[in-house]
C-alpha cells in the first residue's frame, strides 16, 4: 500500500492530537500534578487591590522598617526599637507558592520587640512572607520571599 503525501499529513495530526490529550488528561487525572491557584477567591481577592497598595505604601514610607529574615533558628520578623511592642497587632502570613498545604498563619506577639518562627514549621524552598500589622491605627503589609536552606 502507497501513502502519498497528503494522507501522510493526516496521519501525523492527528498522531499529533493524541500525543496533546494523552498529557491534557495525565495531568488532568493525576493528584501528583497540582494546578489550583495560590489564591482561592482570586476576583474577591483582587477588588481589594487599591487598599492593599495603600498599606504597602505606608510600609514603604516608614523610615524604620520591620525585618524579615531567615536565621538558622527559623524566620525572624524583627521590629524597630521605637515600636512599642504591646501597640503592633496583625498576623504573619507564610505560604508556598508550589503547595498551598504547608500554608500557615502566625499572630504576631512580640517579644524584645521581634518574633520568630520556628525552623521546624519550615520546609526547605521558597517561602512568600506576608505580614498584615497595624500600628497606632494604621495598616502596614508587609511582603517579602525568603529561601529556607
Amino acid at each position: 500500500m502507497k501513502i502519498n503525501w497528503g494522507t501522510a499529513i493526516v496521519i501525523a495530526f492527528g498522531l499529533f492530537m493524541t500525543f496533546i490529550l494523552y498529557f491534557v488528561f495525565e495531568v488532568q487525572s493525576n493528584s501528583k500534578y497540582d494546578n489550583d491557584l495560590v489564591v482561592e477567591e482570586y476576583y474577591k481577592h483582587d477588588t481589594h487591590f487599591q487598599e492593599e497598595m495603600a498599606r504597602i505604601q505606608n510600609a514603604h514610607d516608614l523610615q524604620h522598617k520591620p525585618s524579615i529574615k531567615y536565621t538558622d533558628n527559623g524566620v525572624a520578623v524583627t521590629f524597630p526599637a521605637g515600636f512599642e511592642s504591646d501597640k503592633v497587632h496583625g498576623n504573619i502570613l507564610l505560604y508556598r507558592p508550589s503547595n498551598k498545604k504547608f500554608d500557615f498563619n502566625t499572630k504576631i506577639a512580640l517579644t524584645n520587640s521581634s518574633i520568630l518562627i520556628p525552623q521546624k514549621k519550615l520546609i526547605k524552598g521558597r517561602w512568600d512572607v506576608n505580614m498584615e500589622w497595624q500600628y497606632e491605627g494604621k495598616k502596614y503589609l508587609t511582603k517579602e520571599v525568603i529561601y529556607v536552606n
